[in-house]
C-alpha cells in the first residue's frame, strides 16, 4: 500500500475538515483497538466524514493513490474486522458523525438512516413513531447501523424477525472507486435483476462502504411476556421451543439458552442480578413473547403454556416476570454474558450455528471434545437456540495462565469447528470473519464458494484497497 505523502494528507484534511481529522496518537488510539483489547493496529490517520459526498471523495482519492481503507462503525465487533493492520499505512474511515435518521415513514413502515446512527437511537426513534426496529443485541448502546449491516448482525430477536439482511430494503454505498450507488429503494417487491444490496451486507467493508440504508419497521407490540425457565437439558429446550411455537401463535420473539455457570457468574459480577429459583438447575431458557392487543392476555397464555410444558417434563420450574423491572433484570443477566467472561479470566470464543434440531448433539459432542483436550476448562455455551446460533465459549481454567490458555485457541477452534461442520453448521453465525477467522474460513470453506467470493471481490475492488486483510485477505 502507498504511504501517505504530505500532499495526500493535506488533501484528505481539506476533504473532511478539522472536525473529521484525527492524527495524534492519543486521539487515534480508541479507533485502533478492538472491543476485547486483543487486536491493535496502526493507522496513517483516522477520518470522520460527515456526508456521503465526503466519503466518496475520500475513497476516490485513496483509490487513485492505492491507499488501504478500513471502514469502521462503533468498533464493537469481536473478530477485529474494523482494526487496521500493524503496518500503519491504512486510513480508518469512521462513520460516527454520519448519524442522522433521515426519514421515518410510519405508513410505509420504513426508516432511512445513516450508517453512523447508533442502534439504540434508531430503536428509540422507531418507538416514538409507534413502531419497532427489532434488531437487538448486547452492544446496541454503541454499535452502529453500518457495522450491523456490514456484519449481517443477528441478536436475540432473529427467531421472529430475521438477521439484519432480512430487515433491509435498500442501501446507499460508496464503491471502491469513490462512485456512489444510490440503492435507497423502499420497495417490498423488485425483480429487476440482481439484488445488489446483498453483495454489501455481510461483506465487512471489503466491497464498499455502506453510508445509509432503508430499513423495515414493524408494529410496536402491545403486550410482552418474559419468562425465565429451568430446563433439564438442551434437548428439552429444543422440544420446548417446538411445542411453544404453535401454542403461542408463533409469537415468540426470543428464545435464549444459558447454562448454570452463566447465572452464577452474572450473579457474581453484575449488580441486581439474582437467581429467582429456590434451587440450582443445569440449564435455563429466557423467553420473550410479544403480541398485539388482539391476542388476549398474553401473560396468562404464557403461564398456561408453561404449565403444560412442566407437565410434559420440558420445564422443571419457571418464573414469569411480574413487571417490566423483573423482565429487564432477566434480560440484564443474558446481555451481561459477553462482559462477565472478561471478569472470569477470559475465554476462547466460537460464534457458531447448526440446525436447531442438532444443537443438543453439538453441545454434547463439542463439550466432551474440549474437555478431553483441556480437562479443567469451563464450557460456557449460551445463545440463540431458537435459530441455532450458539456462542460456544470456553472459559479459562482457574489457575491457568491467560497466555497459555489463549495459545490453545487454534487447537480448540479446530476441534469445535470440525464437529459443527460435520453437522452442516457454520463457523460464523453473526459476528463475521474479520481478521480473526480468516484462516479458519480458508481451511473450512467450500473451495468453489471461496472462488466465487474472490471473483466478486476482484470485480468490485480490483486494487484490493477495501479493508485489506479481512474476510478474504
Amino acid at each position: 500500500m502507498t504511504i501517505l505523502t504530505a500532499e495526500i494528507r493535506d488533501r484528505l484534511r481539506d476533504l473532511v475538515g478539522e472536525k473529521g481529522w484525527i492524527d495524534k496518537a492519543a486521539d487515534m488510539a480508541p479507533y485502533l483497538t478492538d472491543w476485547r483489547g486483543l487486536a491493535t493496529g496502526r493507522a496513517a490517520v483516522v477520518l470522520r466524514p460527515e456526508t456521503t459526498a465526503q466519503v466518496g471523495e475520500v475513497v476516490a482519492l485513496c483509490s487513485r493513490n492505492g491507499i488501504g481503507i478500513v471502514p469502521q462503525g462503533g468498533n464493537t465487533g469481536l473478530v477485529a474486522g474494523a482494526v487496521p493492520s500493524p503496518a500503519g499505512d491504512q486510513v480508518v474511515i469512521n462513520l460516527g458523525r454520519m448519524n442522522r435518521i433521515r426519514e421515518i415513514d410510519p405508513l410505509d413502515y420504513t426508516v432511512v438512516v445513516e450508517a453512523g446512527c447508533i442502534l439504540a437511537d434508531l430503536q428509540t426513534a422507531a418507538k416514538a413513531a409507534d413502531r419497532v426496529f427489532p434488531l437487538s443485541l448486547g452492544a446496541e448502546g454503541s454499535c452502529q447501523i453500518g457495522g450491523n449491516l456490514a456484519t449481517n448482525a443477528g441478536g436475540v430477536m432473529t427467531l421472529r424477525y430475521g438477521n439484519m439482511r432480512d430487515l433491509v430494503l435498500g442501501l446507499e454505498v460508496v464503491l471502491p472507486d469513490g462512485r456512489i450507488w444510490n440503492g435507497l429503494r423502499r420497495l417490498r417487491k423488485n425483480n429487476t435483476g440482481y439484488d445488489l444490496k446483498h453483495l454489501f451486507i455481510a461483506a465487512e467493508g471489503t466491497l464498499g462502504i455502506i453510508t445509509a440504508a432503508v430499513l423495515k419497521l414493524f408494529p410496536l407490540p402491545q403486550q410482552t411476556a418474559i419468562a425465565l425457565m429451568a430446563v433439564p437439558s438442551p434437548q428439552a429446550s429444543v422440544a420446548l421451543l417446538a411445542a411453544l411455537r404453535p401454542r403461542t401463535g408463533d409469537a415468540i420473539t426470543a428464545f435464549e439458552l444459558v447454562p448454570r455457570l452463566a447465572l452464577d457468574l452474572a450473579g457474581r459480577y453484575v449488580p441486581d442480578v439474582t437467581d429467582p429459583f429456590d434451587k440450582p438447575h443445569p440449564w435455563y431458557v429466557l423467553i420473550e413473547i410479544d403480541a398485539g392487543g388482539e391476542r388476549g392476555d398474553i401473560r396468562q397464555m404464557t403461564e398456561e403454556a408453561l404449565a403444560a410444558a412442566i407437565e410434559k417434563g420440558f420445564v422443571l420450574d419457571a418464573v414469569v416476570a411480574q413487571n417490566v423491572a423483573q423482565g429487564q433484570k432477566f434480560w440484564r443477566m443474558r446481555e451481561s454474558l459477553a462482559e462477565v467472561q472478561k471478569e472470569a479470566g477470559g475465554s476462547i470464543r466460537h460464534d457458531i450455528s447448526v440446525p436447531v434440531s442438532r444443537v443438543p448433539q453439538f453441545l454434547e459432542e463439542a463439550t466432551a471434545a474440549v474437555l478431553k483436550a483441556i480437562p479443567d476448562a469451563r464450557p460456557f455455551p449460551f445463545g440463540h437456540v431458537g435459530d441455532g446460533n450458539i456462542h460456544f465459549n470456553i472459559l479459562k481454567p482457574i489457575g491457568m495462565e491467560p497466555k497459555s490458555f489463549q495459545a490453545r485457541t487454534t487447537e480448540i477452534n479446530t476441534i469445535v469447528h470440525d464437529i459443527l461442520l460435520a453437522m452442516g453448521g457454520s463457523i460464523s453465525a453473526e459476528h463475521g470473519i474479520g481478521a480473526v477467522r480468516r484462516a479458519e474460513l480458508e481451511r473450512t470453506a467450500d473451495p468453489l464458494e471461496l472462488e466465487l467470493m474472490q471473483r466478486v471481490k476482484a470485480a468490485l475492488d480490483p486494487d484490493g484497497i477495501m479493508n485489506p486483510g479481512k474476510l478474504l485477505g
